[in-house]
């Protein structure tokens, strides 16, 4: 499947059931990072505009690059009125943007999806003399409580490509050359996502590895999480459990 279009069937449930960021982490971006109220980001893989969003609370100016139609246009529905945003086609790899035209780059939830080698050149390109990039994942826990374990294991049963796609196979050694020697930076944040059955069933369907309707593994799949989370579920509730991690700095010159 190509990447960019994994998630065109899905859009509905990752906008309503995708977990947000903690506020914490977008105060070190503001406080640490050096993002200001008057910047110029550039939101690449964008999504529904999740993450743009609470850039867009800030006050600074967000532009939402998404390949994928129904996604960017879902940020559109979520975001077009908003003061200081644009949503525009284009690719980690091929943003559109004129050279040297944003302050910050962030990709949430996408960087694992990008040629590494094309997106670091873009990157290079349209980042402004002393830009920055940040990288940001929400990663779910998978040990230290049953319901993480027995979930983690649930989707190791039925994900279709579970393994390959999951954004921790990026590793910080992989990391490393694509910013300036010495210029990594991280930081970690604890964030929490309570779900009832139907969050929780929204959650995984949101993920491109899981099998929607249809499938044969599908009521199979559906079966397991109602077993899982009546095990593990406390007053109608579970709780996913997940390390927010930033890493940022100035993007090295590819090649």
């Amino acid at each position: 499947m190509d990447n960019k279009e994994r998630f065109s069937n899905r859009v509905d449930t990752y906008a309503k059931y995708r977990p947000s960021y903690p506020k914490e982490a977008i105060d070190y971006l503001y406080d640490t990072a050096g993002l200001r109220q008057e910047s110029e980001i550039a939101d690449i893989g964008a999504g529904t505009g999740i993450f743009s969003k609470l850039l867009l609370e800030r006050g600074s100016r967000v532009i939402a690059v998404e390949p994928n139609d129904a996604m960017r246009e879902e940020a559109e529905k979520q975001l077009g009125g908003e003061p200081g945003f644009r949503a525009l086609t284009g690719a980690a790899e091929a943003t559109g943007l004129p050279d040297r035209s944003v302050d910050f780059i962030v990709c949430a939830q996408a960087f694992h999806w990008f040629d590494r080698s094309a997106a670091q050149a873009e990157f290079s390109r349209i980042l402004k003399e002393n830009g920055k990039a940040v990288l940001v994942w929400n990663s779910r826990l998978t040990h230290g409580t049953p319901f993480l374990e027995e979930y983690d294991r649930m989707l190791r049963t039925f994900g279709t490509d579970y393994a390959k796609v999951n954004h921790k196979n990026i590793t910080k050694e992989i990391l490393y050359p694509f910013f300036k020697k010495d210029k990594l930076c991280e930081a970690r944040f604890a964030y929490r996502q309570i779900c009832g059955l139907e969050e929780l069933s929204g959650r995984m369907l949101s993920s491109s590895y899981t099998p929607l309707m249809g499938h044969p593994d599908y009521e199979p799949m559906m079966e397991e999480l109602r077993g899982v989370f009546n095990r593990n579920q406390e007053n109608g509730n579970v709780s996913l459990e997940y390390e927010t991690e930033l890493y940022w700095g100035e993007v090295d010159t590819a090649g």
